[in-house]
């Protein structure tokens, strides 16, 4: 992947307009994986082409499930049935992605042959252990490297039985993982976390025709029961229309109208959260994709205030937060971030990387722990200008580039190949609605 990829932002500037961020990159996930596990043929529509997703399809490609490319957001699949996947090659490189990483050693697990888990050098560094220890419960042979980072080893299923897992973190990788393991098990495997994650797998197996037993806070299901096809329509990916719902409610002026946003319960936190910063969000025209709600949102500039947001707000908006520091930057008085502390195992540590670049742009703002402190500029007030290392992290340079909208200095945002890997167009999308910015490929 190319570091020297560069976003390079004027600054100033306001929103306008009509748009559709692309599909939701963990249902897109799960959409190739239940479907390559299915009987029969699946089609899926609103696929988010991106480098991670496309990871999850090589992947199943290389095991066999026939999966073809009718339009860049379209997909028909041919699944090959729970147990009818192939011993690929060789690794699966899994890229960048933890989600492929994550919910694949759980499905790996139950196969009856061995296969090994591979990604790039960041992936390579993000906690395995938290799903290798309960998959060992349940009795599959997967080893990790010493660190308790990938690759991962796992050898072919000896007898799986189903547990019932108390879960130290909420997280829909966890999960979805020990679900899709579940399906392999003997008897049931449920899982309990400390607050609802996000719900995808429980709402897409049972369009599937799988049996799941879901509440708030838990999921489970029986062992052996077989998927079957289904058409999946993706919805537009609430994490990528954060970028956009922080950058129109920070500048004053700004209406953007973001279309066919997915907003399942488990993930609107970010609205919840901006909402309590005085921003105004109107959901519009709800509605239904198969299992997932669905609506338009509405966005209007307006000041914000800083908040305190806890730990109950934390899980149904994991992968927005970047984005929410830009917010309370921008907002008028100081935000409390507190019981985040799953940010700093994310593709990069995203408080420490928010944080110092905060700092860069001139903002008074505190690494904790589990979370920050950071001192608006207000409406009134401009961040500077700067450098960013982004770090590599997707989520890190795109709040950045919306940061220069409020920014009385231009913005360069280092290292940002791998804003690929969940918002392809990103750059083109934003300048259209009236973002200043420009890409600078480089060479390597």
């Amino acid at each position: 992947m190319n570091k020297k990829t560069v976003f390079k932002l004027s600054a100033g500037g306001r929103l306008q307009g009509r748009l559709r961020v692309p599909g939701d990159k963990s249902i897109s996930h799960r959409s190739v994986m239940f479907a390559s596990l299915a009987e029969g043929r699946s089609r899926i529509s609103g696929f988010l082409n991106g480098e991670d997703c496309l990871s999850t399809m090589k992947a199943f490609r290389a095991m066999g499930a026939e999966v073809q490319i009718d339009a860049p957001d379209r997909l028909r699949i041919d699944g090959v049935g729970l147990y009818g996947l192939k011993a690929p090659g060789q690794a699966l490189d899994l890229g960048n992605s933890g989600t492929s990483m994550r919910l694949m050693a759980g499905l790996m697990s139950g196969q009856r042959f061995g296969s090994v888990l591979s990604g790039d050098a960041s992936l390579s560094r993000r906690p395995m252990r938290r799903v290798v220890d309960p998959l060992r419960r349940m009795g599959a042979q997967i080893e990790t490297a010493e660190s308790g980072t990938a690759p991962l080893s796992i050898g072919p299923a000896n007898h799986l039985h189903g547990i019932r897992y108390e879960s130290p973190v909420s997280s829909a990788q966890v999960k979805s993982c020990l679900l899709l393991a579940g399906l392999y098990a003997e008897g049931e495997t449920v899982v309990v976390e400390p607050a609802p994650s996000r719900d995808h797998s429980e709402r897409m197996l049972q369009v599937f025709g799988v049996d799941v037993k879901a509440r708030p806070g838990s999921a489970g299901l029986r062992g052996g029961q077989s998927l079957h096809a289904s058409d999946i329509r993706v919805p537009a990916d609430i994490s990528s229309a954060a970028f956009f719902l922080v950058a129109a409610a920070i500048v004053p002026g700004s209406e953007l109208i973001l279309t066919d946003v997915g907003i399942n319960p488990t993930r609107t936190g970010v609205i919840e959260i901006l909402r309590r910063m005085g921003a105004d969000i109107e959901v519009l025209e709800p509605r239904e994709f198969g299992s997932e709600p669905v609506a338009d949102l509405r966005v209007r500039g307006v000041g914000l205030s800083g908040v305190e947001i806890g730990a109950e707000l934390v899980a149904s908006a994991i992968d927005e937060f970047p984005a929410l520091f830009i917010a309370a930057a921008c907002a008028h008085g100081e935000t409390v971030i507190s019981g985040a502390e799953e940010l700093r195992v994310k593709e990069s540590d995203r408080i420490q990387a928010m944080v110092d670049g905060l700092r860069v742009l001139g903002v008074d703002a505190e690494a904790r722990a589990d979370g920050a402190c950071i001192a608006g500029v207000g409406a009134e007030g401009q961040l500077g200008g700067g450098r960013i290392d982004s770090l590599g992290d997707h989520r890190v340079a795109m709040s950045f580039a919306v940061a220069a909208l409020r920014a009385s200095a231009p913005i360069v945002i280092d290292d940002c190949a791998n804003v690929d890997t969940s918002f392809p167009g990103f750059a083109e999308l934003a300048a259209g609605a009236g973002l200043p910015i420009t890409v600078d490929h480089g060479h390597d």
